[in-house]
């Protein structure tokens, strides 16, 4: 496994796995799975209902506490200080842990400046070992970064082949922010797996198009996650240390950069709204 240092000291592990989409009644499974694998940090949030079976599988997996490294993220209808703060408790109940090592604000609309001050108090009680923020421009980065007593250490944002965030990293080296991407995958579309570029790039090490993207996000410095529901996958995304892409492949995958986001601009309006009406329909899900 490759590290990155936070600016706080804290060493986080450069691939995570990631249980986003992943359904109630296979998440503990698979994330048994992924840490049998190999796999020591594991990313969920409050808006994939499956925090409670990802703290069953961390009660299971006899692996100690200390040695896996947990993420959360506070999702948009429990901003504001207070209803951060105990969000983060009752989170912390579900994962069947007394601290988690890295919290992020989920997304940069409503009341984000008061989530952010419930984060910083529970980082300064101990009970967070590092805060962050995901899916934030660079514009609000930087305004996070300028007017809060604790910076931001992490900001995960969607990284992927086409959508390489060139410009959002350069933001974050300034700022001392370590990138965490999220669907380096980018889901398979614009048909990311049978790409020739990476194709090529693959057969040349003999690996497949997912450690090629992978490898090329960990050369970037960047945290990784990957998902899957099968362990053959996760034991073949795992399979990436042992390998380095040449500067010359490096640059080839840079051309395939779009700058485009492969499923929608949080800055536009139509986002805003779009999140208003998943806040609604998460809610009646919570209900259910």
């Amino acid at each position: 496994m490759e590290y990155v240092t936070l600016s706080n000291g804290t060493k986080m592990p450069k691939l995570g796995f990631g249980v986003f989409q992943i359904p109630k009644e296979d998440c503990e499974r698979c994330v048994l799975d992924a840490i049998q694998v190999g796999y020591r940090h594991i990313d969920t949030a409050q808006s994939y209902f499956n925090e409670e079976e990802v703290g069953n599988a961390i009660q299971k997996c006899g692996v100690p506490r200390k040695e896996l490294f947990i993420t959360t993220k506070v999702w948009i209808d429990n901003y504001g200080y207070e209803k951060t703060k105990q969000s983060v408790l009752d989170s912390m109940k579900k994962l069947k842990t007394d601290y988690l090592d890295l919290v992020l604000l989920h997304q940069p609309f409503s009341d984000y400046y008061g989530a952010y001050r419930a984060l910083e108090d529970l980082y300064n009680e101990g009970k967070i070992r590092a805060i962050g923020v995901s899916n934030f421009y660079p514009d609000r980065l930087a305004d996070m970064v300028a007017f809060n007593d604790i910076p931001p250490q992490v900001n995960q944002v969607e990284t992927n082949p086409f959508h390489q965030q060139i410009t959002a990293q350069e933001n974050m080296i300034k700022r001392n922010v370590q990138m965490e991407a999220w669907a380096p995958f980018g889901e398979g579309k614009n048909d990311m797996f049978s790409n020739p570029v990476l194709k090529a790039i693959g057969e040349k090490y003999h690996k497949s198009v997912a450690q090629v993207i992978l490898r090329w996000l960990m050369q970037r410095d960047i945290v990784a996650l990957a998902k899957s529901t099968h362990i053959e996958r996760m034991r073949e995304n795992f399979e990436i240390f042992d390998f380095q892409l040449s500067e010359q492949d490096m640059k080839v995958i840079s051309e395939l950069d779009t700058n485009t986001s492969l499923f929608f601009d949080h800055q536009t309006p139509e986002a805003v709204e779009m999140f208003k009406k998943m806040i609604s329909e998460r809610k009646e899900q919570m209900r259910k």
